[in-house]
């Protein structure tokens, strides 16, 4: 639970950082984009009037400085109509055409679309007459690339939110990869010389007490437990797949976990009456369904309640679903419930289920998942297996 806490919070952490950086880009840009903006209409004023001193000049009138303004706009596009809307010259416009006559009949258009949206300056020619012309003028390369800037940069932000992401979430699996491995392989190493010294102890019990009904009980339970230190020295390294009949497994699991479930469960199972052989480590799936029975009691907290183990087969697949009538998931849990570290136990590592999925998944190229949970009437586990029906030697499980 506290990993996936830690997880969640970093997660929201950048989250929250790339929207801060995304919202401040945004005003500034914002504020870059109404200065230039506003800069660029001055200019465009200052155009006009250079354009207006040009008209009405005389001999007497100096030009220089007013050719100087005009001809010092390389970037702001410009096209300058008569009053029917007709275009006469033109600058930094990119325009479509074949012939000048083509060009300026494109520009008349563009100039049209620009007093439509207001940018345009109007320099009276003649009082008398009330003739003018209209400097119609566009946005600069510049403006409309600041323009497009705040969404590649949130292009780029969230790129980078997203790397760092599975940067974190593929470091913290490999580090939660060597922990386990490492538990694991020690465990199953503890474990060795204590369950070899029950079994010559049970030996011993065998001659001194060759009635005692109990000995060969304690020896299934000791035997068990070297099946469970096999298990786990088979963490961390890719197990052998065999033919194996899945019926077998189911029945094997069943059978051993209903001589220890409390009399208040009932185990029902749905199998199908022929062989299923698919490729397994009967091993390590017999601990995955063990899991999944573990879980279904734990959900019943002592109370009456039912355990359905059912298979489908189809052609290429084979479906087993364990559902009980326990108190259910809640729906915000159902996405958490295989990640490690996760439970609902006051005592509990979260392992189970997340190890039942690297079972499933990474060794045997299946799927599992919830199917069907609601809470106080029950969860529906389900895996997925490829299935296997021509193969035709099996793997018998004891």
């Amino acid at each position: 639970m506290k990993w996936t806490d830690r997880i969640r919070k970093m997660k929201l952490l950048l989250i929250f950082v790339a929207i801060v950086i995304v919202a401040l880009s945004l005003v500034v840009s914002h504020l870059l984009i109404r200065d230039l903006f506003h800069e660029e209409t001055t200019r465009m004023e200052v155009l006009a009037q250079a354009m207006r001193s040009l008209s009405v000049a005389d001999d007497n009138t100096d030009l220089n400085l007013v050719l100087k303004v005009i001809n010092e706009n390389n970037t702001i596009p410009v096209i300058v109509v008569d009053k029917s809307g007709k275009a006469q010259i033109f600058r930094n416009v990119d325009l479509k055409g074949y012939n000048y006559a083509d060009s300026l009949r494109d520009a008349s258009r563009r100039a049209a679309i620009m007093k439509g949206s207001g940018r345009f300056v109007r320099i009276s020619i003649d009082n008398r007459t009330h003739d003018y012309i209209d400097v119609c003028y566009d946005d600069s390369v510049i403006l409309k690339r600041l323009t497009y800037y705040p969404y590649v940069q949130l292009g780029v932000v969230l790129i980078f939110v997203a790397i760092v992401i599975f940067a974190l979430l593929a470091s913290k699996k490999a580090e939660q990869n060597k922990i386990w491995v490492g538990m694991s392989k020690e465990a199953a190493h503890q474990l060795g010389t204590p369950i070899s010294s029950l079994l010559a102890w049970i030996e011993i019990f065998k001659e001194d007490y060759p009635e005692e009904p109990l000995v060969p009980e304690m020896e299934k339970d000791v035997k068990r437990l070297q099946i469970i230190a096999e298990r786990f020295s088979k963490i961390g390294s890719l197990p052998a797949l065999c033919p194996v009949n899945l019926i077998d497994v189911l029945n094997h699991v069943i059978d051993y976990m209903g001589k220890r479930n409390p009399s208040s469960i009932n185990l029902v199972r749905d199998l199908p009456d022929h062989d299923i052989t698919i490729m397994l480590n009967a091993s390590l799936f017999e601990w995955v369904v063990e899991n999944l029975f573990k879980n279904a009691i734990d959900s019943m907290s002592g109370m009456k309640g039912t355990i359905t183990v059912k298979v489908i087969e189809s052609a290429d697949i084979v479906f087993i679903e364990i559902s009980d009538t326990g108190k259910g998931i809640k729906s915000k849990d159902i996405n958490n419930v295989f990640r490690p570290g996760f439970t609902t136990k006051k005592r509990g590592w979260g392992l189970g289920l997340s190890l039942a999925k690297r079972i499933v998944e990474d060794y045997h190229k299946g799927k599992i998942f919830v199917k069907y949970s609601d809470i106080g009437k029950g969860t529906v586990f389900c895996i997925e297996l490829p299935n296997a029906p021509k193969l035709i030697s099996l793997t018998s499980v004891d």
